[in-house]
């Protein structure tokens, strides 16, 4: 019995004991509680990445706010599609008057051919009554059909046609490149952009109309003139401001290389363009002028005279080796081609002797070496051995004077 109750008092004791225990452990509650502020600290990391989100899906309406007008790009894009419309447009019509040269040409020699052969009958069989009459009168007949054809190709020149629609449709090309890269480039376009995008589009529509009717480019101008495909009055964003790339160094060089081209390249190219505008002009005359005396020499075949047959059976095939000359080599065309490189030539000055340049001056330095057919060292050395021999050349004249 003693024993029994001592184990109960042990076990009271020990019960005892435990509930102080289980009285300590209390206090261990708030470290429980310490840990359910964790919930709120997931729900805060999770706030974060919701806000994070939400600024990650803003580009676009930060990109609306940038621009000052969205509207502006709006009027960019109309104008881009338009330059596209233009390129299909200049290359139809281009294929069209390719064709207008090869077929008229083609026709215009065959009549002149078959005419100058039917008045070589004639005029051999000068007694054969009515059959020679009409041979004559179909000679005639023809011969002055192709006087007129070939008045017509030399006023509108086919050839030089062709090669002016080729030109616009490589412009437009780059003026396309060049609105792309500017949209995907820039967030911000204001009206000055669009301004100049129009009216870089309608100076290559007057440098390079569609009608023939009204607004043809004169095909026989008194004297040689460049071509000119942009603005004269380049209106420049003040925003954009100078490009990078350009140094002092850069920009004297390309002074140099611009002033040497000029003297040099612009300046044989304007005297070929003129020797291959007197060629044109001289063909021009000469094709319709041999025409029309075969067309009257003809009338007069059986005249108690062989002369009238021989003349016009002469200056008929005369007259197809002028229009096979003219238009079978495209005269104008290769006019054409001085025009347009020498406004090239002349875009390079106007553009060099800007003091407010976009572009940037590496990037242009590249163009411009390629543009010539030219590596950037020898572009360098050219402009150096210029720069070089003007000072000597000033240096010579000063000993003189």
């Amino acid at each position: 019995m003693a024993s029994l109750q001592v184990s109960r008092l042990v076990l009271s004791s020990s019960s005892s004991s435990s509930i102080p225990k289980a009285a300590v452990s209390i206090p261990k509650l708030p470290k429980f509680n310490v840990m359910v502020p964790k919930i709120p600290l997931k729900k805060q990391t999770l706030s974060v990445k919701e806000e994070s989100f939400e600024l990650e899906s803003l580009p676009l309406p930060l990109k609306q706010r940038r621009d000052s007008d969205p509207i502006q790009r709006s009027r960019l894009v109309a104008v881009l599609e338009e330059v596209m419309d233009r390129i299909e447009m200049h290359k139809n019509i281009g294929d069209q008057r390719n064709n207008w040269n090869s077929l008229l040409l083609s026709s215009v020699n065959m009549i002149t051919l078959t005419a100058a052969l039917m008045a070589g009958i004639a005029s051999v069989s000068v007694h054969g009554g009515d059959s020679i009459t009409a041979v004559k009168i179909a000679s005639t007949v023809l011969l002055t059909s192709a006087t007129s054809i070939g008045a017509l190709m030399s006023k509108i020149q086919p050839s030089q046609l062709a090669e002016e629609q080729r030109n616009a449709t490589r412009l437009f090309k780059k003026l396309r490149t060049e609105l792309e890269s500017f949209l995907r480039e820039n967030e911000e376009i204001n009206e000055e952009d669009v301004k100049e995008a129009i009216q870089r589009v309608l100076a290559l529509d007057k440098a390079y109309p569609l009608p023939l009717i009204g607004t043809m480019l004169e095909k026989f101008p008194e004297e040689f003139k460049p071509a000119t495909w942009w603005p004269e009055n380049k209106q420049r964003n003040p925003r954009t401001g100078l490009a990078k790339g350009w140094s002092q160094e850069l920009e004297m060089e390309m002074r140099e290389v611009a002033r040497v081209v000029k003297s040099r390249d612009a300046e044989e190219y304007e005297k070929l363009g003129n020797v291959m505008l007197k060629v044109n002009r001289f063909l021009a005359i000469s094709g319709p002028v041999l025409t029309g005396i075969s067309a009257v020499s003809s009338v007069f075949i059986g005249q108690d005279s062989g002369l009238a047959g021989i003349v016009a059976m002469t200056c008929a095939s005369l007259a197809a080796v002028a229009n096979t000359l003219e238009h079978g080599g495209q005269v104008g065309m290769v006019f054409e081609m001085y025009r347009n490189s020498g406004g090239f030539f002349s875009l390079l000055e106007e553009t060099v002797k800007s003091t407010e340049k976009r572009e940037n001056g590496q990037v242009f330095e590249t163009k411009v070496a390629l543009k010539l057919g030219r590596s950037l060292s020898e572009l360098r050395d050219l402009a150096k051995r210029s720069n070089l021999s003007q000072v000597k050349a000033n240096e010579f004249a000063s000993k003189l004077f």
